[in-house]
């Protein structure tokens, strides 16, 4: 997970203890789930429509692929 060991963690959350106090931890614990739940909403809306685009990119690759086939056949 991002490099970070287990010692490096404990540290890290002993030095937040320390910074924020116990009493604001668990509001900071709410305040980054809710980050990251809405991070990871905006992350999936986003590869949503690059895939929605590709599909249209493809789609309209095959449309034009006919009509150069209907044109050669035509001629």
């Amino acid at each position: 997970m991002f490099g970070i060991g287990t010692n490096e963690l404990i540290l890290i959350l002993i030095i937040t203890l320390l910074i924020f106090g116990p009493s604001k931890l668990p509001d900071l614990a709410k305040s980054m789930g809710k980050a990251i739940s809405e991070f990871r909403k905006a992350s999936s809306g986003i590869l949503d429509e690059e895939e929605k685009k590709e599909e249209k990119k493809v789609t309209r690759e095959e449309e034009l692929e006919k009509i150069k086939v209907k044109k050669d056949n035509e001629v």
